[in-house]
């Protein structure tokens, strides 16, 4: 099929609506709006011609949680990238194990934990036997990606699930109306960029002091890595370790595996076999995508002394949050504005949604039954929820 101009801008508006969610006071944003209609228009242009090409990124440095390299595309390049986000999911996805977790819709970080806990459950029938949980990491996993070799799966994946996209719902939805030709190029103008040749540095050069070169674009050869920050690197790194997750599944036969990005399991009760897989995987990520396994990261746990994955703290019969987690909780609400009363609000709200997923009633309690919380706001019974105390008696 191929896509009429006015089908690609109501396309584009649907993905410029995507990309300034929760952003829309951003002042990038703003600039963009003042001419929306003529903007939205020339990009949609830039597209049907195939003249679209990327804008400088700005590269700079996070040090919370830990520090790290992002480059962050114009508002422009993010319309796009949420553009295709939306056309290709479907495709990606279709092609994903139910323990790929990461940017999935319904498949995050709450549902890898309980994807695991239920696997460490069963292994161990029901927690009455020994069972390990191996969990293995990558190297620099997005400064290692090869470009090339993720073009390939990538275009081999959309051709082989492209030729049967006929939906399983009766509603359109976005794969029933691609464009493959303007796919197919967007793929190789999104992949084969090298960010780092047109990006604008924010900050000094003294940011990157301390930081792992295996974990620097900058660092690595010419070819390897995608940027941290794009929505379509996220996407990428699930599409480029599905031949790992394919891998483990169909050839070794691991039955209870799973991933987040680069941190995967697998549950087994024999540590021996555990153990015996390690060069496979090892050889398979460096022989067919030119990626190293983190041996120092490599742990082997047995349940009863907890695994820890995703933020939690995984033992039997309990989940708790992570101390990790529980430090950068700590540290954020130190930081916290007690005047901005709907900001406060919102923020504990979040934390509490988070923490209510594991066994954290009396640390709830000890983090937030403080007199600078309790003057902003109202805790129900189960401290899952708090409630702009002035919302809240006024509603009484």
């Amino acid at each position: 099929m191929v896509l009429t101009r006015q089908q690609l801008l109501r396309d584009l508006y649907v993905a410029y609506y995507d990309a300034r969610r929760h952003k829309g006071k951003m002042s990038y944003i703003l600039k963009w709006e003042v001419n929306l209609r003529e903007n939205m228009e020339h990009l949609c242009d830039d597209l049907m011609n195939r003249n679209y090409v990327a804008l400088p990124s700005k590269c700079f440095i996070v040090e919370y949680p830990k520090k790290r390299e992002v480059f962050a595309a114009q508002f422009r390049d993010r319309i796009v990238h949420h553009l295709y986000y939306n056309y290709t999911l479907e495709l990606y996805a279709r092609t994903f194990i139910q323990d790929s977790y990461s940017c999935l819709p319904g498949r995050g970080t709450h549902y890898g934990i309980k994807r695991l806990t239920d696997y460490c459950r069963r292994e161990s029938l029901n927690w009455q036997e020994k069972c390990y949980v191996m969990k293995i990491d990558i190297r620099g996993y997005f400064m290692h990606i090869v470009r090339s070799r993720l073009l390939e799966i990538a275009i081999s994946t959309l051709e082989r699930m492209s030729s049967h996209r006929i939906s399983r719902y009766s509603s359109e939805t976005w794969a029933d109306r691609l464009d493959m030709d303007l796919i197919y190029w967007l793929t190789k103008e999104i992949i084969m960029l090298n960010p780092k040749k047109s990006s604008i540095m924010v900050g000094s050069e003294e940011n990157w002091n301390g930081l792992d070169a295996a974990k620097s674009l900058m660092k690595t050869a010419d070819g390897l890595g995608l940027p941290i920050g794009n929505l379509t690197s996220q996407l990428f790194s699930n599409v480029y370790l599905n031949e790992l997750d394919q891998y483990m599944k169909r050839v070794i036969g691991c039955r209870r595996y799973g991933r987040y990005v680069d941190d995967a399991y697998i549950v087994s009760s024999d540590k021996e076999w555990l153990f015996s897989i390690v060069p496979k995987i090892r050889d398979f990520l460096l022989e067919n995508l030119g990626l190293e396994m983190h041996m120092g990261k490599l742990t082997i746990n047995e349940i009863h002394q907890g695994v820890e994955f995703l933020g939690a703290f995984i033992k039997p019969y309990r989940t708790y949050t992570s101390n990790k987690t529980l430090k950068r909780i700590r540290m954020k609400l130190s930081h916290a504005d007690p005047t901005d009363r709907q900001r406060m609000v919102n923020s504990v709200n979040s934390y509490l949604g988070s923490l209510s997923h594991t066994s954290s009633y009396k640390i709830r309690r000890q983090l937030f039954q403080r007199e600078k919380y309790l003057r902003v706001g109202v805790f129900d019974s189960e401290m899952t929820k708090i409630k702009d105390r002035y919302v809240f008696y006024n509603l009484i």
